[in-house]
């Protein structure tokens, strides 16, 4: 089981520990991931950190399809990947309504018919067999729609990049799972819970079978929160934080996909109480109501020897590779237990 680190959302300002990357080169990590929402982009931070490693692999966990054209996509990826070395791996997300229309302005639609059509345009270009044509529902290339000049033209990328180069989906419901078996190098889930692999591999199976079977390599990448410290309950605490932020309030009351993972695992009044809480605006009180079972489902947390204990689930679920989200010490412990 490798290791990754996934790096936090910029905040107010943007910053990067460098410092922290290239321990974790030093410690054997397999990969870094950045993020975007409405902030700081995905891609600017990996560009600096692989400017500034020799080995690390570079992620983007996730680039949002609503915010650039497939094309401008693939462009990046190649870029980033020559001049990487070959270290880059992209990572794709369809985002929710909240961000893609509120932010980028641009349809929600339908994730699955979007997402299958973005990845689909992105391979085409990787390969360069020949000038791109595409008609699909969202994306038509070359653009022949009723304002078009009528002066575009099938074009093929100038540069030659990776063919083959790694595409991760992030996903959390069971359609989207399927989809990203069937037609990605990787799944970046959320909230993933180790103990509930046999619910998930249901749905990864589906999705191996449409695509004829399942590949030599798949990189099944779950991002897990881990707090290293003596005080149980204080190690919880973030994690909640950001469990009762995500099924609260990342997504309207009737569309949350984060809600819908809570009660998928059965917590399904929980869910509901917190949602009613976040959305009144009493967070305090939505934190609390995150059960503590939920977190230890989800996360690391507690003194190292618990980790140790909890990790043995991880371990034996089929997850390969570990994308910690956590500080230093947390970093640094999971090397230890892990590599």
């Amino acid at each position: 089981m490798r290791l990754a680190l996934t790096l936090n959302y910029s905040g107010a300002r943007m910053s990067l520990d460098m410092d922290k990357v290239l321990e974790l080169e030093r410690l054997g990590y397999d990969s870094v991931w950045s993020a975007e929402s409405y902030g700081s982009d995905a891609v600017t931070p990996l560009a600096w950190i692989a400017a500034r490693t020799e080995r690390l692999h570079v992620g983007t966990g996730i680039m949002q399809m609503g915010g650039r054209t497939p094309a401008a996509t693939a462009m990046t990826a190649m870029t980033l990947d020559a001049l990487s070395g070959g270290r880059f791996r992209l990572g794709l997300g369809v985002s929710g309504p909240q961000v893609v229309e509120g932010w980028h302005g641009q349809p929600f639609g339908k994730p699955l018919a979007r997402t299958r059509e973005y990845v689909e345009i992105v391979r085409r270009i990787f390969r360069r067999e020949k000038a791109l044509e595409f008609r699909g529902e969202y994306y038509q290339v070359p653009y022949t729609g009723p304002d078009a000049t009528g002066l575009g033209k099938p074009l093929k990328s100038i540069l030659h990049g990776r063919a083959d180069l790694p595409i991760y989906l992030a996903a959390v419901g069971p359609k989207n799972i399927a989809l990203a078996a069937e037609i990605a190098d990787g799944w970046i889930p959320t909230f993933f819970a180790a103990s509930r692999m046999a619910m998930f591999r249901a749905w990864l199976d589906e999705g191996f079978r449409a695509r004829g079977g399942a590949p030599a390599r798949f990189d099944l990448m779950p991002m897990v929160a881990v707090v290293v410290g003596d005080d149980l309950a204080a190690c919880r605490a973030p994690v909640k934080a950001k469990l009762a932020l995500y099924v609260g309030g990342m997504g309207a009351r009737g569309r949350n996909f984060y809600t819908d993972i809570a009660r998928r695992y059965g917590y399904e009044e929980a869910a509901k109480t917190i949602q009613d809480l976040y959305l009144a605006g009493r967070k305090a009180e939505a934190e609390a109501a995150v059960p503590d079972a939920l977190v230890d489902e989800v996360a690391l947390c507690g003194p190292r020897e618990r980790i140790r204990e909890r990790l043995a689930v991880w371990r034996t679920s089929g997850v390969t590779t570990l994308m910690v989200a956590g500080d230093r010490l947390a970093a640094r412990t999971m090397a230890e237990l892990v590599l």
